[in-house]
């Protein structure tokens, strides 16, 4: 108990924020320049603080070939990996995972003329790209490693810092961390949970429908066929679909009406204002149920589509594709041990026990599970403001969660 008051003690929130401010100050878009710089922040933070730490530069070829490869979206140039290892015996007792890039910022003019980069700071609030999703989280994990340097403590076993790209696209850097032989016994993904634990997430899967029609000039429009009224009976279908794939939700889900949306995204049909157009490309998400085999939501939506009651799409077939991120759904193991230690850390670092749930979205945490790695995620932000203009997280929940870390990894790995 002394060493925990120690570290607890140790934990300075100003510099957190400030920490987290830095973070976010980077603007670190997938697959960007600036991701990469980042990456070597922390990779020189880590080194600074004493960890052991590997960053190397991902071999994209080599990724793309391997089996489970989880797909990407951004163009993409160059990735790079990060992993500080604490001292102590064995493989990492505990790993604190949280992912570098961010989400493009959208259209400028929703910011209300603030950068959002800026880190703009309120009393209890930062706001700015990636506060929420997720810097927060990844501040909270390095504040953690600073405050076990500065109270002293010397691991049994060691703490590892996964600091990942590529997250927001499918999982690159993850799937990277893991096929580079990075494991440990236990993991927590920093992504922001409102201080609830997630112990599964559902899986997604990016498509992409190509619609056809039959181009005639504006003026004579009964001479073609428009895809965009032929993608009326498509849209439905895929409505009807959803609503099939929901009505059977796990417990865990608690009130959500949807936990397995589809959703479509982009819709991009003709080339000139006065011609029918010939072709619509639409593009989407389909949400994979907790265990489902991601081959097996596939084959759903393609069924659906290929048994529309419609004349010109019988004749004129939707083409299904299956680019960008294919996240399959991930969970915990019932029972494992790291639920009920990181409930017990949340509720002495904050008076209150967590609740748990589940997601509705994919994340690494398919991966690390796949890599026999039993994850969860817990960290500071609502999901709410992820990917908004509005993003934000609130600071109180960045101390908090910084604590509760804190008081987990020192349990998990011990003290020598």
């Amino acid at each position: 108990m002394d060493v925990e008051a120690r570290v607890l003690d140790a934990i300075d929130e100003a510099e957190t924020v400030g920490l987290l401010a830095d973070l976010v100050r980077v603007p670190s878009v997938t697959g960007s320049d600036a991701e990469s710089d980042l990456q070597d922040r922390c990779a020189r933070m880590l080194a600074e603080w004493g960890l052991d730490v590997d960053m190397w530069k991902l071999d994209l070829d080599d990724l793309r070939s391997r089996e489970g490869f989880p797909g990407t979206e951004a163009e993409r140039a160059e990735g790079y990996g990060v992993v500080g290892v604490t001292e102590g015996e064995g493989v990492p007792a505990l790993i604190l995972q949280g992912h570098a890039d961010v989400v493009p910022i959208g259209d400028p003019g929703k910011w209300e003329g603030q950068d959002p980069f800026g880190a703009r700071l309120t009393a209890t609030t930062l706001h700015g790209r990636g506060a929420c999703d997720m810097k927060a989280g990844l501040a909270a994990s390095l504040a953690v490693v600073r405050a076990l340097r500065r109270a002293g403590v010397r691991l049994a076993r060691p703490l590892a810092v996964h600091c990942v790209v590529s997250e927001e696209d499918g999982g690159l850097g993850a799937f990277a961390t893991l096929a580079r032989g990075h494991t440990g016994e236990a993991a927590v993904i920093t992504e922001p949970t409102s201080g609830a634990l997630i112990t599964a997430t559902a899986g997604a899967l990016t498509f992409r429908l190509e619609v056809a029609g039959r181009a005639a000039h504006g003026a004579t429009r009964y001479e073609g066929v428009n895809a965009v009224e032929a993608f009326w009976p498509v849209l439905r279908a895929v409505r009807e679909l959803e609503r099939e794939r929901n009505r059977d939700r796990d417990a865990l889900f608690g009130g959500n009406p949807v936990p397995y949306p589809i959703e479509i995204g982009t819709v991009r049909a003709g080339d000139w204002a006065s011609t029918v157009p010939d072709l619509l490309v639409a593009e989407g998400r389909l949400g994979v149920r907790l265990g489902e085999d991601p081959a097996e939501a596939r084959a759903a939506l393609e069924a659906a589509l290929a048994a529309l009651d419609d004349p010109w799409l019988r004749d004129n077939p939707v083409r299904v594709t299956w680019p960008g991120g294919q996240f399959a759904s991930g969970r915990l193991p019932d029972g494992h041990p790291l639920a009920e230690e990181t409930a017990a850390a949340v509720a002495d670092a904050t008076g209150a026990a967590p609740s748990r749930t589940a997601a509705p979205y994919g994340s690494d945490l398919r991966l690390y599970a796949a890599a026999g790695v039993p994850t969860l995620h817990y960290g500071p932000g609502d999901v709410r403001f992820a990917h908004a203009p509005r993003e934000q997280v609130d600071l109180r929940e960045v101390r908090d969660v910084t604590r509760a870390l804190a008081l987990l990894a020192l349990r998990r790995c011990g003290v020598r």
